[in-house]
């Protein structure tokens, strides 16, 4: 299929609609219900994922880039797992194959996406370092030492610098996401081009940027609760190192179901019009 050709036979037409800001906090809830159908399964996608870039990481240079690009498919992924689990499938790691087996143009419009990410991020690193003056990775080389001196440790975390190469990390990061947030999934199903489906994931994210707001408060909300309860935890038991113990798996855990809810944010953006099988569930409310 030349690139003139459209990407499939029968394009799915879609609308972008707005929902409430409180359907930020049901994408959070629907994401723990739809985890709740195969732990294992979702767990299995993360964890293989996270494999596989240790893997790539191997590799100098190419790792990197190629675990960054990587990124876009691990979102369009999981909605493919979560609009399985849905219909009663267990998630597979053919949800990570299923976006390139499509058409050849569509392929090559996913390849370019994940990119475009994986640019987009090393600018940003590019810029980050450039606006810290390295104090970023003079702590990070001060945190892998075997022996941390925790008043070397204070001295970095007061550095101005580190503060504000921080807070340009998030906040650009944060940009670059608005952008390919459903992207992917707005080609895979929607059939746009990339740029058509860069403009669309922006637009609809604007426009529903209350319940995106409130989606990541709720996830804020949901980490800290966990910190506050897994304190209380070890000091009534007397373990001081519980809460380092639990938080690698604790983050990996809520890390799954955060890529499981991805699903929500984008059906409820976008509402499809054809009488083919649409990504949507039957119900209007599958998880209620």
């Amino acid at each position: 299929m030349s690139d003139s050709e459209p990407l499939m036979t029968t394009t799915m037409a879609l609308r972008l609609q707005q929902v409430p800001a409180s359907h930020g906090v049901r994408w959070l809830r629907h994401g723990f219900k739809v985890f709740k159908r195969f732990p294992l399964g979702f767990v299995g996608l993360f964890g293989m994922f996270m494999f596989a870039g240790l893997v790539a990481m191997l590799l100098p240079v190419l790792g990197t880039a190629l675990l960054l690009m990587a990124l876009p498919i691990l979102s369009l992924g999981f909605m493919l797992a979560t609009h399985g689990a849905l219909q009663g499938h267990r998630p597979t790691a053919a949800v990570f194959i299923a976006p390139f087996r499509l058409t050849p143009a569509r392929r090559k419009t996913q390849l370019v996406l994940c990119a475009g990410y994986a640019l987009g991020t090393v600018l940003i690193m590019v810029l980050s370092d450039w606006v810290d003056g390295g104090a970023f990775d003079r702590f990070e080389t001060l945190l892998s030492s075997g022996k941390v001196d925790e008043a070397k440790v204070a001295e970095a975390l007061a550095d101005p610098q580190l503060a504000l190469g921080s807070l340009t990390r998030l906040g650009l990061a944060a940009l670059l996401s608005v952008p390919f947030w459903h992207a992917s999934a707005l080609v895979h199903w929607g059939g746009q081009r990339s740029l058509q489906a860069l403009f669309s994931s922006t637009l609809a994210v604007w426009r529903n940027r209350g319940a995106f707001f409130l989606n990541a408060m709720a996830w804020f909300g949901v980490l800290i609760a966990f910190g506050v309860v897994a304190s209380l935890v070890a000091a009534l038991l007397g373990l001081n190192n519980f809460v380092a113990v639990i938080a690698v798996p604790a983050g990996l855990l809520f890390s799954t179901i955060f890529y499981a809810s991805l699903y929500f944010t984008f059906i409820d953006s976008f509402l499809f019009t054809n009488k083919d099988e649409p990504p949507a569930p039957a119900e209007p409310d599958p998880m209620a």
